[in-house]
Parts: C-alpha cells; sequence; structure tokens
C-alpha cells in the first residue's frame, strides 16, 4: 500500500484526467500512500483509490492535498492551478453521478452530523458533572452560611464577637457567589451543547431518509397519486446554475421557482405559500444566503420552509455551522451530484406531504 497503484481500468476521460492531476500533486509529497493517510488520518486502501481514479474523493480531500504541497513546497499553490483542478473535478463529478457516488456523498455528511451529536453529547455529560459538581458545593456552602446565620440570630447580643470568631463568613459569601456565576455559564453551556446534538441528530435523520430516497430511486420515491405537489423554490444568481438546477430537477414533476437575487426570494415567499423547500446559493451579491434565510426565518409564514444551501467546494466546518445557525436544515456543495440533490428535495417534499395528510 506504500506505491502509487495504475490507474483503474475503464475510467472515463474526466476521472482520468483528474486522477493524473492528483497523482501530479501527491507525488510532489515523496511520501508513501500509507505514511500520507496515517497523516491525514484516512483509510490507505482509500487513499489509494482516490489516487488511482476508481473513487471520486470529496473536496476537501483535494484541497487537504493542496494545502500540504504548499507546505512541502514552502509556496502558495497558484491560483490558476487550484481552478484547473477544481474545473477536472467538476467535470469528473458530472461524469460519474451515479446513485452510488450519491450515497458517499450523503454517508460522508452523514458522518460529520453523526460526529458533530457524539461529540456534543460527551460535552454535555461532562458539562452535567460539572454542574453536579458545583451544585453540591453550593449546597455544602449554603448550609454552613445558613448555619452560621442561626448563630448570629441566636446570639445577636454577640455579634460582633460571632463576627470575629468566623472570619471566613464573607469569604465563604465570595465563593458561593463565584460559584453561583459558574454554575450559570455551565448551564448556558450545557443547553448549548445540547442543543448542537439534537440539531446534529436532526440532520442525522434527514440524511438517513436521503440515503433511502437514492438506494430506492429505481421506485417512486414520492407518492404516485394524482394530487396537489408542492413547488421548489431555487435562488442562485448565475444563469447557468438556475438551468443546471432546471435540468436536474425537472423529473421531479414539481413547479420549479426560479429566481436571481435574495431580494426576488422574499418576493417570491409572499406571491406563494406551498413551497416544501428553498435551494439557495450562498454567495450571492447585495443580500447573501446567510441574509436572505435570516429575513426568511424571521417571517411567521416562511420560517418552518426548510432551506438547503448551495455551497462551494470544500467547505468548512465554521461555514457550515453559520449555515445551520442561520437557519438552514442542510447543505450541498458546488458542483453538486443530481441524484443527491434530487434525493434531498423528494425527502424534504415527502416531509412536507406528511404533515399535510389530514
Amino acid at each position: 500500500m506504500g506505491e502509487l497503484r495504475p490507474l483503474g481500468e475503464d475510467l472515463n476521460d474526466a476521472s482520468r484526467a483528474l486522477a493524473e492531476a492528483l497523482r501530479e500533486l501527491f507525488e510532489g509529497l515523496k511520501v508513501s500512500v500509507r505514511r500520507y493517510a496515517a497523516r491525514r488520518r484516512l483509510d490507505p486502501g482509500t487513499v489509494s483509490r482516490y489516487l488511482n481514479g476508481t473513487r471520486l474523493p470529496p473536496w476537501q480531500v483535494i484541497s487537504d492535498l493542496f494545502a500540504d504541497v504548499a507546505e512541502h513546497r514552502g509556496t502558495a499553490v497558484t491560483i490558476e492551478a487550484i481552478e484547473f483542478v477544481r474545473g477536472l473535478y467538476g467535470s469528473a463529478v458530472d461524469a460519474a453521478s451515479s446513485p452510488k457516488h450519491a450515497v458517499e456523498i450523503l454517508e460522508q455528511q452523514l458522518a460529520d452530523a453523526d460526529r458533530v451529536s457524539r461529540r456534543s453529547s460527551v460535552r454535555g455529560d461532562v458539562l452535567g458533572d460539572a454542574l453536579l459538581d458545583r451544585a453540591e458545593r453550593i449546597a455544602d456552602l449554603e448550609t454552613r452560611l445558613n448555619q452560621l446565620e442561626l448563630d448570629r440570630v441566636a446570639e445577636r447580643r454577640r455579634a460582633d464577637e460571632l463576627a470575629a470568631a468566623h472570619p471566613e463568613v464573607s469569604g465563604l459569601i465570595q465563593e458561593r457567589n463565584e460559584l453561583q456565576r459558574e454554575v450559570e455559564r455551565l448551564g448556558a453551556a450545557l443547553q448549548e451543547a445540547q442543543a448542537q446534538r439534537a440539531a446534529a441528530e436532526g440532520r442525522c435523520d434527514l440524511l438517513e431518509r436521503q440515503l433511502d430516497a437514492v438506494e430506492q430511486a429505481a421506485t417512486a420515491v414520492l407518492p404516485t397519486a394524482a394530487r396537489s405537489m408542492p413547488k421548489v423554490l431555487v435562488v442562485d444568481d448565475q444563469p447557468d446554475n438556475l438551468l443546471a438546477m432546471t435540468a436536474v430537477l425537472s423529473t421531479l414533476d414539481q413547479e420549479l421557482v426560479m429566481v436571481s437575487s435574495g431580494r426576488e426570494a422574499l418576493k417570491a415567499l409572499l406571491d406563494h405559500d406551498d413551497f416544501a423547500v428553498i435551494i439557495m446559493d450562498v454567495q450571492m451579491p447585495e443580500m447573501d444566503g446567510y441574509e436572505t434565510c435570516a429575513h426568511i426565518k424571521r417571517r411567521p409564514r416562511t420560517r418552518d420552509v426548510p432551506i438547503i444551501f448551495l455551497t462551494a467546494m470544500g467547505v468548512d466546518s465554521e461555514h457550515s455551522a453559520r449555515g445551520y445557525s442561520a437557519g438552514a436544515v442542510d447543505y450541498i456543495s458546488k458542483p453538486f451530484d443530481p441524484w443527491a440533490l434530487r434525493a434531498k428535495v423528494a425527502v424534504f417534499t415527502s416531509i412536507y406531504l406528511e404533515r399535510r395528510t389530514p
């Protein structure tokens, strides 16, 4: 597993071109596949398949490779080189689009959401233990303070003597107050951890439904009986992206409302009240996706409409967290996988119909 495997047989032209570019970058590191996999905490077999073209890597893997090459050379990778590989990656995604590839994308998102859920759960346990410890210490201090206060009441005439005999009273009060402030801080942190875990668990449930939708693509994912189907709102300032969305989603037999700005999206939501989901680009001029999402969530009429953010390739945890904080419930990276996108829309449409079934 130390050496590069030969390029896979029967690769399409786009996958072959991407694999050759990645191999050239990797060879510049002058390390074995096994060593690089250990460095990045990846499976050596998976890295080998990325580099021989038989498996399409997530963009984050390619982004990490750029960073490692830059560190090894001591100079940043040029914008031209990144854009060149980005183009190869987009072509490879288009050529490799299949239910299998969509499953890989959704499984990676599911793994990310599960990791957040487990991390939040562990953090919640730690905070809960800390809160219990502080609460027990406060109870002990309160007991001691109450006893001292009773002594002061019973021996009021000896108040001055008692205060002199117990100089630790003011110190105990100060310690108690500090502990109470710490309890408030830990309580807020615990609530935040619990909210993060609940949100991550919700995303896990959604992603599992999306995986089921992809795996059952050969059969109908949505009800086929004649009924009023909800609309899908697509928001992107690039006409080419809107055309691509139309081509991908037209097979779902739902009305697509295409707009090119955040303001047009808000207007469309005023004109219609039967959107199952909103697909929104993050980077738009004037009003970006985050701001538009905030406006939508402030309106009682539209706050419950789920929003999928379209993000640039290599989205990091900070940006995805910002999207979830703004109110998005899901995300998909560009260039998007058609099967994965259709599965996400199909699941949110199913949820919309389930909620409106008497």
